[in-house]
């Protein structure tokens, strides 16, 4: 049966790749709007991280679903992978866990606790988002610098760090802005207005490191007729941040007719960016060392999960869609009672 499609120690692999990415895209997507928000809460008043709370309550804890599933996908799928990428990247992935374990504490208590440590509370929620985003763009980097330690690595994951954790409080700014109005809506959009920067930044930074570390991911883009046929990429994504920045100066606006506009248009320029990293690593799932058809299980394996994974995926993609049409709206005062 699985010779229908070809030969399955070329197809699985590719199969497996392709939904560990949307995975980690998905999870980019939507826990870094939420890590935003917790990263943005010193810029708040007490009133208005109540509000910000109440704008993630129903979704962020299902958000971490898909990293759950990225992450099994690596160790089910491509088992030695996962062995050589989360030894190197052994000491961000445990600070991105004490990070989230911090942050969903903190997300609970703060509405339990007496009104004296709340504040308290706020800023464990906002020290475990600042970890776990930086912890998450320091890996990114490394990865990109092929998971070696030298200073210009370190350097440049630890910009990457820092781009990332913008990137988040961008998009998490935007999320304010379709969530929220009023004084909280204004404030949301002079913070998109300054982490597009960052965005800006962290692209440009990323874009240019990809191709200097690897002649191959060199050549991938810069030879013909590859570099024609990849030029609508890096044109997009500057009409998307033109767009952005137009849609960020319409805000906020009487009719709130522009406010899905920052929001939908950085989740397109997140997945730009992230198709072409996605080209520029293919077939290596180790960046130089490791193909994905190298570090693969099985065919038989495989198959076996495959078939899991056909009833697994739609269920999560189904109660996510469920849930952000439930709660689609204005966010109201977030309760517990």
């Amino acid at each position: 049966m699985m010779t229908l499609f070809g030969d399955p120690a070329v197809w699985l692999p590719l199969v497996f790749a392709g939904l560990m990415g949307l995975s980690i895209l998905i999870y980019v997507v939507l826990d870094g709007f939420d890590l935003g928000i917790g990263v943005l809460f010193p810029f708040a008043s007490e009133a208005e991280k109540d509000r910000m709370i109440a704008s993630i309550g129903p979704f962020w804890d299902a958000n971490e679903t898909w990293l759950v599933l990225a992450i099994g996908l690596l160790l089910v799928a491509f088992p030695v992978a996962h062995g050589v990428i989360l030894t190197a990247l052994y000491l961000p992935v445990a600070i991105m866990l004490i990070g989230l374990i911090l942050r969903g504490v903190a997300f609970e208590f703060r509405a339990k606790a007496p009104l004296r440590r709340k504040s308290s509370w706020n800023t464990a929620f906002f020290v475990g988002s600042l970890m776990t985003s930086l912890s998450q763009g320091f890996m990114l980097g490394l990865y990109i610098m092929g998971l070696s330690y030298t200073p210009a690595t370190v350097a440049f994951a630890a910009l990457t760090a820092l781009c990332l954790t913008a990137g988040y409080g961008f998009i998490g700014a935007t999320w304010l802005i379709v969530k929220t109005d009023e004084a909280l809506q204004r404030k949301a959009v002079r913070w998109a207005k300054r982490g597009l920067a960052g965005v800006i930044g962290g692209l440009v930074a990323v874009s240019a490191a990809s191709p200097l570390v690897s002649p191959r991911i060199f050549e991938k883009w810069f030879s013909v007729p590859e570099i024609l046929l990849l030029a609508p990429l890096p044109i997009v994504s500057g009409a998307l941040v033109i767009l952005l920045w137009i849609a960020l100066r319409h805000l906020p606006d009487p009719a709130d007719r522009w406010r899905h506009v920052p929001f939908a248009t950085a989740i397109a320029l997140f997945s730009l960016a992230f198709a072409g990293l996605a080209y520029s690593f293919y077939p290596y799932v180790v960046p130089e060392r490791l193909t994905l058809y190298e570090a693969a299980s099985a065919p038989e394996s495989l198959f076996i999960i495959l078939i899991g994974t056909v009833f697994v995926l739609p269920a999560i993609l189904g109660y996510t869609a469920l849930a952000y049409s439930v709660f689609r709206g204005k966010a109201s005062e977030l309760r517990y009672d």
